[in-house]
């Protein structure tokens, strides 16, 4: 018998991003929604996530959290759904580095950007990204070089690090730039990010769950 998968989230979190990837695999889950301040902070789900937060999944007896850590996690779980370059597979190196490079650098330099924290020019050698401008230098390399970024194939790292990208976007977080649309035109519409947006969509239009 499978190993029960059930996914923890909200549909107004990174959550989204986690269902995009379990949408992508097609592996039967269970979705336990959490609301803000309430069940999220529950004494049960902190068992799962101390942090309080999500997206969070349990495969069994195997607890992931981290939006980027559970895309590849889902990825080598179900090889059949190929969204992880094998072992000896020369793209497995993009594919690690752009999914950790979005986790890390675009993570940090956006959001210290949107609260408008300025990095003096002397300190950026300090900050694990440098500067906001350098990052998105390195993003337009890491969508300009392909259809996707880890070689001529969709992985995992397409649903994470083009995540960012989409939100960004979205937000207006990132600075217009000619290669993002583009690639996340090539990504958003596929069949899983679309099932995986209509039904976060709906969960945020029905009443709140206690």
């Amino acid at each position: 018998m499978a190993e029960e998968l059930v996914f923890y989230t909200n549909p107004m979190s990174r959550g989204r991003i986690a269902r995009w990837m379990l949408e992508e695999v097609g592996a039967p889950y269970r979705t336990q929604l959490l609301e803000y301040g309430t069940t999220m902070k529950a004494p049960e789900y902190l068992a799962i996530n101390p942090m309080g937060k999500v997206p969070a999944i349990r495969h069994g007896e195997t607890v992931v959290t981290e939006a980027g850590a559970i895309c590849a996690y889902l990825a080598d779980a179900f090889p059949a759904a190929g969204l992880a370059p094998p072992l000896g597979d020369a793209a497995r190196g993009p594919y690690f580095r752009w999914m950790f490079y979005a986790a890390g650098p675009v993570e940090a330099a956006v959001f210290n950007k949107m609260l408008g924290v300025e990095v003096p020019k002397e300190r950026e050698r300090s900050m694990g990204y440098g500067s906001f401008d350098h990052v998105m230098k390195v993003l337009h390399i890491a969508v300009s070089e392909g259809e996707y970024v880890a070689g001529d194939r969709f992985t995992a790292a397409d649903v994470y690090f083009g995540s960012q990208i989409g939100w960004g976007l979205q937000f207006g977080a990132l600075d217009k730039d000619p290669a993002f649309e583009p690639y996340w035109q090539r990504i958003s519409t596929r069949p899983a990010a679309v099932r995986a947006r209509e039904i976060d969509d709906a969960l945020m239009a029905a009443p709140a769950q206690g």
